[in-house]
């Protein structure tokens, strides 16, 4: 059985799995820009520690996608 944490992504409440990585939300998200940059708490997270990231219960995720906009 999965368990759930809440966390905030993008400014709204989420319920995620459990020990979930930045790499998993990045994709159930749909987060695909290639310059895609990630917060994690406020900290910059490096692309190459995506995969080892994971969040807990009331983190702060935001997604900033720097080639959004004309």
């Amino acid at each position: 059985m999965s368990r759930y944490v809440d966390v905030i992504v993008n400014g709204f409440n989420e319920k995620v799995p459990e020990n979930a990585t930045i790499s998993f939300l990045i994709t159930h998200f749909k987060e695909g820009d290639a310059d895609l940059i990630v917060e994690h708490n406020g900290q910059f997270v490096y692309p190459q520690k995506y995969a080892a990231a994971t969040v807990s219960a009331g983190d702060r995720i935001e997604f900033i996608n720097p080639n959004f906009g004309g």
